[in-house]
């Protein structure tokens, strides 16, 4: 859902650089505690069945069964918040998608990034994250991307696109000639004598070929 969903936010001749999102320590924090609840209802429920009279084995089961059905739902809605929250680096800018249903786009262009600053824990060292810190010139000010994967791929992936874009907009354009003018130009001569009918002709289509 996410992928298409991302390529309709991409403009003409706007290429995704680098996909990340924030470290699977988050996703693992926030579900830790489901899935302990979830063994434990198991568990129990397991256990009442083997005491207690089978009179009771079906309500026991279903009511087990309900209550571990709430704690998987929002297990699964934990697993789409971290899956769908996404920070996109493209030739042009950074993007940060989130949201399942309802989408959140926060867009810092390139251009406008002054500096990057990225933050690491030891602990962050170890397994790989990070805060990165995007400071523009925008309204917005401030981007923090906290707890990252790959934190260090992520800003050189950004400076990298930053100098690219930069050295795109300072390459010298080319200078298009104004045809109609020359063309004009050289009729005047034509009718003047200076030029002969076929060196005006044949100026003339080798003009027009390059338009």
């Amino acid at each position: 859902m996410a992928k298409p969903y991302l390529e309709h936010l991409l403009g003409e001749n706007e290429r995704i650089l680098l996909t990340s999102r924030q470290h699977w320590f988050i996703l693992a924090r926030s579900i830790f505690f489901e899935i302990a609840v979830i063994l434990v209802i198991f568990v129990a429920v397991t256990f009442a069945l083997t005491l207690m009279a089978s009179d009771y084995y079906v309500l026991i089961a279903i009511v087990g069964f309900l209550v571990m059905l709430l704690f998987i739902a929002s297990l699964i809605r934990d697993v789409l918040i971290w899956s769908n929250h996404q920070y996109i680096v493209t030739n042009w800018r950074v993007i940060q998608i989130s949201g399942v249903i309802n989408k959140k786009v926060i867009d810092s262009s390139l251009e406008k990034v002054n500096d990057v600053k990225m933050t690491q824990s030891v602990f962050g060292r170890i397994f790989d994250y990070g805060d990165v810190e995007i400071l523009t010139a925008s309204e917005l000010g401030v981007n923090l991307f906290k707890r990252i994967e790959e934190p260090i791929r992520f800003k050189t992936a950004m400076i990298n696109a930053k100098e690219s874009l930069e050295h795109r907009d300072i390459s010298p354009r080319p200078v298009i000639p104004d045809i109609a003018g020359v063309i004009s130009q050289l009729d005047t001569l034509r009718k003047q004598g200076i030029v002969t009918e076929e060196e005006f002709q044949a100026k003339k289509a080798e003009l027009l070929s390059k338009m």
